[in-house]
């Protein structure tokens, strides 16, 4: 009995922290995590990143294929993200057609090969269309931004993705896009696939 009331527990913390359609960590968790992995990096002198990756025209799919096709579309997204974290990283649904990765460690270069290998993924997600993103990425290094001015920082790339033409990513402090567009008129970086897929923490 007490082992089931431990296990009970542990299934109820689990679930407070995830969210329940696509099995990625909700807006609680990501919070948690995201102010505890910006204390670890202003005490290490360590780099963070943070993507924010709102699906394009989603509220068009849901409204021509219906809520059933767009639950299963995010269920998909939810196993593309988890596909492309390492260990340690957090996924997260940020609201709605939003998500959000926090890369502890990662470099901005690093950062943008996450975002080249999640453009990818996202284009195998089984749905009635061809599923893209945009994607706003911002980096910092050590002591600097709260999480709120991070967040806001990775927003505003967000939106410039966004007014560029979608299916793109934009880094904070670098003009144009870096995957998506004119950037993928360059050669690109190779990507090593991970080994197994790595749950959000």
């Amino acid at each position: 009995t007490a082992f089931a009331r431990v296990a009970l527990l542990e299934h109820l913390q689990a679930s407070a922290l995830t969210d329940g359609l696509t099995g990625v960590a909700n807006r609680r968790a990501f919070d948690a995590a995201f102010e505890r992995e910006l204390s670890v990096a202003a005490r290490a002198d360590a780099p963070v990143t943070v993507l924010i990756i709102d699906l394009d025209h989603f509220k068009q799919l849901n409204d021509t294929y219906g809520h059933q096709a767009g639950d299963d579309v995010l269920r998909g997204v939810g196993a593309a993200l988890r596909s492309c974290v390492r260990p340690g990283d957090v996924a997260a649904r940020y609201g709605g057609e939003e998500f959000a990765l926090i890369l502890p460690g990662a470099t901005a270069d690093e950062a943008v090969a996450v975002a080249r290998r999640l453009r990818a993924v996202l284009r195998d997600v089984e749905a009635p269309r061809p599923i893209t993103a945009s994607l706003g990425i911002a980096c910092q290094h050590g002591a600097g931004l709260s999480l709120a001015e991070l967040l806001a920082t990775a927003d505003t790339a967000l939106y410039a993705a966004k007014a560029g033409g979608r299916d793109r990513a934009h880094l904070a402090g670098v003009e144009g896009p870096v995957t998506g567009g004119a950037a993928d008129l360059v050669p690109p970086i190779p990507v090593p696939r991970p080994v197994g897929e790595h749950a959000a923490r």
